[in-house]
């Protein structure tokens, strides 16, 4: 067979001839939309190589973006890797001191960033000297140097895809939701797989015939890794910019006909209010695929009855590319379950000492993962995050129905040892998340000077209940000691930067006694 290099510039490549009208779509502020052929795109994703390589960007070398999900930001990502050298994702939403401690550990030169983070953008390279120039993308330039004027100068005839296709391409760290980030580095050949594996009719099966909207961010895992599949298989990418409120989403879904969204619940969750406010239809959108959080069913309900969807729900990490499992279309709506894995990935439950149950079906356990978009050890550290079989542990607490179906049961670290006993948030918050009254619930645990720790319930509700008809609702469904002690009712749950709860947050604000 023909030596042929599963490096990810390819993608881009052969949507730039065999779907050069193929377009991705941009939201911008004030209303404006802007547009580009696959063609046109990657002609500008060559320019941006030039100038990079022109800055003394090489192989292997670290870029990083603090971008938003629009065009620049993807030519930005195909410049970058295409020329070999990694592309490490800021998150925008986090502090300067926090991503200029991720910079230092990447030893990122150069930094890509929206005009709007340009102000950001300038306090992480004070706090991170190593970084010597700033580059701003969607818009003018108050900060640094606008990479517009570069681009129309350069050449683009820059040479891609001339490297191994276990060379690394991109740097994505965690969302620290539950502890400190670490970083994630992808390769061309972990994401290549992952983007046919996203492809297949039972977990995302995108065509051409769909427009896609990504309102998963660019700088988290990859944007569940839509960048790379919508090229290639030449479905129009919708990219809303920085913009994802209902009203936002709603215009742009019924202006570039949507098919597709994904995204995490609180996005949809959002979209709907609006639509129930304004009473709004969106008649081309057909799937909405949700992950990154659990599902709340009543949520599910009030989604799919709303905007007349199937949802598709789906379980993954940053460190699985991130896609783990998806439900496919044809299975009926459960959201509790994640869906199965497909080939490419698998799954094994163990006890807590990473044993293996000999049941692996309808049995709890702790979850591991393995395939070839898995990671193997994080960023910097020379010890592996697997084990020895190369099971990496997730930290998730899960069932694999007789189906073969996954269901996220809880977090081991969110677990709460209440008077010597374990008690899981998890089955709690599913219980109080399917009254159609709440929209979010989170339950973690406060300290309490007999028990150690107590459960407390945080909820954020639409609809009149009682404190009483809360808790009563667990009666039967849980044992009568993980009731909670307490229940707070919250006007916004807060969320981290990638739309989970933010437990770190709540345990800080509410966890102390």
């Amino acid at each position: 067979m023909q030596a042929f290099a599963l490096t990810l510039d390819k993608f881009l490549d052969h949507a730039a001839k065999w779907q050069p009208d193929g377009q991705v779509v941009t939201a911008r502020e004030g209303g404006r939309i802007d547009r580009v052929g696959y063609a046109d795109l990657r002609d500008r994703s060559l320019r941006v190589s030039s100038v990079l390589a022109g800055l003394g960007v090489r192989k292997g070398d670290r870029v990083a973006t603090l971008a938003w999900n629009t065009q620049d930001h993807v030519e930005v990502w195909y410049a970058i890797m295409g020329m070999g050298a990694v592309c490490h994702t800021l998150n925008p939403r986090l502090t300067a001191e926090q991503l200029a401690a991720m910079i230092v550990q990447s030893q990122a030169q150069l930094l890509i960033a929206s005009a709007d983070l340009a102000p950001l953008a300038r306090k992480i390279m004070d706090a991170a000297p190593g970084v010597e120039r700033l580059l701003v993308i969607d818009g003018e330039a108050s900060e640094g140097q606008a990479l517009e004027p570069l681009i129309a100068a350069a050449s683009p005839d820059a040479i891609w895809g001339q490297f191994e296709e276990t060379a690394p391409s991109g740097l994505c760290f965690t969302s620290g939701t539950t502890g400190a980030p670490k970083g994630v580095t992808y390769t061309h050949r972990s994401s290549y797989l992952h983007t046919l594996r996203a492809l297949q009719v039972d977990v995302m099966a995108i065509s051409s015939a769909d427009a896609v909207l990504a309102v998963v961010p660019m700088f988290h895992a990859n944007a569940w890794g839509l960048p790379f599949a919508a090229p290639a298989v030449g479905a129009k990418l919708v990219l809303p910019g920085r913009n994802a409120d209902g009203a936002s989403l709603s215009r742009l879904i019924a202006a570039e006909g949507v098919t597709v969204g994904v995204g995490v619940p609180t996005v949809w969750l959002g979209l709907v209010e609006h639509l129930e406010t304004t009473g709004e239809r969106l008649p081309s959108l057909k799937r909405i695929m949700v992950g990154g959080a659990p599902m709340p069913p009543a949520l599910m309900e009030r989604i799919e009855q709303g905007l007349g969807v199937t949802v598709q729900t789906s379980w993954g990490m940053t460190e699985l590319s991130p896609s783990g499992t998806v439900a496919p279309l044809h299975a009926p709506s459960q959201a509790a379950l994640s869906g199965r894995p497909a080939v490419g990935v698998d799954l094994l439950l163990t006890d807590a000492d990473g044993v293996a149950l000999p049941r692996q079906r309808d049995a709890e356990g702790h979850l591991r993962v393995r395939g070839a978009a898995v990671v193997e050890r994080y960023f910097g550290q020379e010890t592996s995050a697997t084990d020895a079989d190369g099971w990496f542990p997730t930290g998730d607490l899960a069932r694999i129905d007789a189906a073969g179906n996954l269901m996220i049961t809880g977090r081991a670290k969110d677990l709460i040892k209440s008077g010597g006993e374990w008690i899981n948030p998890a089955e709690i918050e599913a219980v109080v998340a399917s009254l159609p009254e709440v929209s979010l619930a989170a339950v973690i645990g406060r300290s309490d000077p007999k028990w150690g720790e107590r459960p407390i319930l945080l909820v954020e509700t639409q609809g009149e209940v009682t404190d009483e008809a809360l808790l009563a609702s667990l009666q039967g469904r849980v044992a009568t000691w993980w009731i909670p002690d307490a229940v707070y009712r919250l006007p916004r749950m807060p969320l981290a930067s990638t739309g989970k709860i933010d437990k770190i947050r709540l345990r800080a604000e509410y966890g102390g006694g």
